[in-house]
């Protein structure tokens, strides 16, 4: 899988509407700013994903399948996909076609097209043995980093930090100012961008 390969599957996630009517937030990953003020450290699955890929890209596959791992723990779709095609083409680690579709299968879980097309195509790749070894090790794999194991970690991290938040108690985050170093000095981030509830609610987050 080339770079090109990555950069498309880890925008997959970032791509699908989970509901066409609401208009999703920002990509805070394209404000330089946001990503420089401490959003990350509350959100693990975009923070391993994004250090997942930067490695990924330099060509240290070890180090990046470890930081997707860890992403995938805490419910990222995107870099369980890139777990999967990493077992796929042994980059990083020792290749595994039937470990590959259980991941892959796990990256499909919230019925993401691309993920699912992918899922398709390992499964008709694999042989009678490794297919019977996939429905195995999927068992242990769901478990794991499933949503119904890791969306609640990601939920409680992203409770955890919201609830440290200044006025968060009265609602009035959009008052909050943040200040982070710049190229000129400090520079402010207007709460309600940084704080939009869109990144914080557990469910509208997934979503």
């Amino acid at each position: 899988m080339n770079i090109r390969t990555a950069i498309c599957l880890l925008a997959l996630a970032g791509a699908i509407q989970a509901t066409p009517l609401l208009a999703s937030p920002p990509d805070p990953t394209e404000d330089r700013m946001m990503m420089g003020a401490g959003f990350l450290a509350a959100h693990p699955d975009l923070r391993y994903r994004l250090l997942g890929l930067e490695e990924f890209r330099k060509g240290n596959h070890e180090e990046a399948f470890r930081f997707f791992l860890r992403a995938a723990f805490y419910a990222d779709k995107p870099s369980q996909g890139m777990v999967a095609e990493m077992y796929w083409n042994g980059q990083g680690v020792a290749r595994d076609p039937a470990l590959a579709y259980a991941w892959m299968d796990l990256a499909a879980e919230r019925g993401y097209e691309g993920f699912l097309g992918l899922r398709e195509r390992y499964w008709n790749a694999l042989d009678e043995r490794e297919r019977k070894r996939a429905v195995a090790e999927g068992r242990d794999v769901y478990a794991r980093y499933g949503d119904a194991a890791a969306r609640p970690r990601l939920a409680t991290v992203l409770r955890r930090e919201r609830s440290q938040v200044t006025g968060s108690r009265t609602g009035f985050a959009g008052n909050v100012q943040i200040y982070v170093p710049g190229p000129d000095g400090y520079q402010p981030i207007d709460g309600s961008k940084f704080y939009d509830e869109r990144y914080w609610d557990p469910d509208k987050y997934l979503a």
